[in-house]
């Protein structure tokens, strides 16, 4: 049996694929915050104008980039990132749909965006995430960031993390 495989590439934010991983991410985690603190899933119009309100635009090139993760070649996860200084990126948008998740994707998406952040001119990348997201920080702490103080005032952020990006080493 051929084995299925990653493939990450930078994508337009509004492109089809780009555009539905966006709304199944939101969808996730959204019903996932809804369930947890009021026992109903998101309302749909609230769905709606949030997912338009927030469309990726901050992932575009040049302060930005976005990559959509494909396995066997079906879009199936993402991860952006964005400069919010010269020094430091923001990871953002790292999503693996449930069906393609323990494939080893998510850890691929994230490094393939600390290098996209170091193209940026980053040296440093931080994220924020939820308590109740304990897959994320699991991951984000296996792939060695480290819990910080927070680094902005987003009322759903309950944990901040950071890494130190190393410049990659050339070879003469």
């Amino acid at each position: 049996m051929a084995r299925m495989a990653w493939t990450i590439a930078p994508e337009p934010y509004d492109s089809p694929a780009a555009t539905a991983l966006w709304r199944a991410y939101y969808t996730e985690v959204s019903d996932r915050w809804y369930l947890l603190h009021e026992g109903h899933r998101t309302d749909p119009d609230e769905l709606e104008r949030e997912v338009a309100a927030h469309s990726g635009a901050d992932l575009a090139p040049p302060g930005g980039q976005l990559l959509v993760g494909r396995y066997d070649g079906t879009p199936a996860g993402s991860a952006g990132v964005r400069l919010l200084d010269p020094d430091t990126a923001e990871l953002t948008r790292v999503f693996v749909l449930p069906e393609r998740r323990g494939r080893g994707g998510a850890p691929l998406l994230v490094a393939t965006a600390e290098e996209a952040a170091r193209a940026l001119g980053a040296r440093r990348i931080v994220l924020d995430t939820r308590s109740d997201l304990v897959e994320a920080r699991a991951l984000y702490a296996r792939l060695g960031y480290t819990e910080t103080g927070p680094h902005n005032s987003d009322p759903y952020a309950e944990h901040w993390f950071r890494k130190e990006l190393v410049p990659v080493q050339t070879v003469n």
